[in-house]
């Protein structure tokens, strides 16, 4: 018994430690760590704001034909108010908030774990390069743990990334849905948690034997687009064309999104749909974790 005991400790203990050595990379590099503070004010402040979508719909958005006699300026009122009101009944259907900046600030969450976990793939083969991986292999810590410390280390920085982007976005318009509660946050965290883990896992498994810095840079750069604008973080997937759709509906990012969207933005929450989308976030992050152990078993080596 206590020789098992010892054993499971000393599991848990490896598993921190390497954690702890990415995370040291990224906390106690100060450019890094203050860029990555930097990077979701520049997304939401830029982008968000940029994107003035509701701004379409507005009363300024065309200039009226001359009218005889003008319009009095009770008349002109209440085509503003006309305009106003039509404009919050489009951008709800549409969007599900009347409020652009929110939709697309939980699009950035995910956007910015994708961007986060993408990196994990590149951390394997700086490792090989510079012979930490060498090190870690030759000590009783297993390849299973070495792999599962970069996901997890991926996955709280995103967490943290994540928790910066909703404090920002409060004073740049983000509103609440009537649905929302405190402990919604929570439900947030756990769909970003199984994100990070399944696409954390996905890269990794991509660069596992990859020798060459350019491979995971290639794989970034031929995935980095398609994940991101094939699902809904900038615009909703029911009003995409026909062909992006099939693409978008199958993205787990699409799902992560939505399903943060419920529990922030919208007025109300479809459970079904919560408990479908944490389903199918779960599977991906299992499936892919699942994969990268049984690689990293085979295919990790010195």
């Amino acid at each position: 018994m206590s020789e098992n005991n010892n054993i499971s400790k000393s599991k848990l203990h490896g598993l921190w430690a390497l954690t702890n050595r990415e995370l040291k990379k990224w906390y106690k590099a100060p450019t890094v760590f203050i860029l990555t503070l930097i990077q979701p004010v520049i997304w939401l402040g830029l982008l968000g704001n940029a994107l003035n979508i509701g701004s379409l719909f507005s009363s300024s958005s065309f200039t009226p034909p001359t009218l005889t006699p003008p319009l009095t300026p009770t008349q002109a009122m209440q085509l503003g108010q006309y305009f106003q009101g039509l404009q919050n009944e489009i951008m709800g259907s549409t969007f599900g908030t009347t409020s652009y900046i929110s939709f697309m600030a939980v699009g950035m969450i995910a956007f910015t774990a994708l961007f986060t976990t993408m990196f994990s793939g590149m951390s394997v083969v700086w490792d090989r390069r510079l012979g930490f991986l060498n090190k870690a292999l030759s000590t009783p810590v297993s390849r299973a743990v070495i792999i599962l410390s970069k996901v997890l280390s991926a996955t709280l920085r995103s967490m943290f990334q994540a928790a910066i982007i909703l404090i920002i976005a409060v004073p740049l318009g983000f509103q609440f849905g009537a649905a929302f509660t405190p402990i919604n946050i929570l439900g947030v965290f756990a769909f970003l948690f199984l994100i990070c883990l399944g696409l954390s896992s996905m890269f990794i498994a991509i660069n596992i034997r990859s020798t060459r810095i350019e491979t995971p840079m290639a794989v970034m750069n031929l995935l980095n687009l398609p994940l991101t604008f094939a699902s809904s973080a900038f615009f909703p997937i029911e009003r995409m064309p026909e062909w992006l759709q099939a693409v978008a509906t199958v993205n787990p990012l699409s799902y992560t999104m939505n399903g943060m969207r419920q529990l922030l933005i919208n007025p109300t929450i479809n459970y079904s749909d919560l408990a479908l989308q944490y389903a199918y976030v779960g599977i991906f992050a299992a499936v892919l974790t699942t994969i990268g152990i049984v690689l990293s078993w085979r295919f990790l080596n010195k």
